[in-house]
């Protein structure tokens, strides 16, 4: 009978204990924030530096090695450089990264000797149409630039805020989705 008192304290006991720390919280302001339309400053600021987001190439400073497509563990890198047999020049007529594929491991830009390859802060490539993951950084044959040596490179500065991305990458009209998210709903 002993037993029987004891362990309904201890019910009570433990459903008592519990309630407290649930209802501590009742009072405290939320930790949520409602991304992203109430956000100080955008995301994006808020990244550190080395934060690895969707890849960018600046095309100006790439050597055509192929050093990042050959590390890149899952071929989400795809190069294609021609040669003019005449001049011996190098053109480079196709650049693509399928964001869709890539797991931000960062071995391509680790590896890349001018640092044409990197991560940005943006995150966000939320799309209806998988197509548009792929990005295109190359639009008409460009000529490469000859390699330097080590000691000759030169530190460029880095867009980590995806200016060069952002205008490759195909972004659906908002207003579009919106009524046709709304069609779809209403039938």
């Amino acid at each position: 009978m002993r037993d029987y008192f004891y362990q309904i304290y201890q019910a009570l006991f433990s459903i008592t204990e519990g309630m407290a720390v649930t209802m501590s919280y009742l009072f405290r302001r939320p930790s949520t924030i409602q991304y992203p339309n109430k956000l100080e400053s955008l995301l994006e600021n808020q990244m550190p530096d080395r934060f690895r987001g969707i890849l960018q190439v600046d095309i100006s400073i790439c050597i055509g090695c192929r050093l990042c497509e050959k590390t890149c563990p899952i071929d989400c890198i795809a190069i294609d450089i021609e040669k003019n047999k005449e001049t011996k020049e190098r053109f480079l007529t196709w650049f693509a990264i399928d964001i869709s594929k890539c797991m931000y491991c960062g071995l391509c830009s680790e590896n890349c000797s001018t640092t044409a390859i990197y991560h940005t802060k943006v995150f966000n490539g939320a799309t209806r149409e998988i197509d548009n993951l792929i990005v295109q950084f190359v639009s008409e044959p460009m000529k490469l630039v000859k390699a330097k040596k080590k000691d000759g490179l030169e530190e460029t500065s880095k867009d980590l805020h995806g200016k060069i991305l952002k205008e490759k990458m195909p972004t659906p009209n908002r207003d579009q989705t919106r009524k046709a998210l709304i069609e779809k709903i209403l039938g």
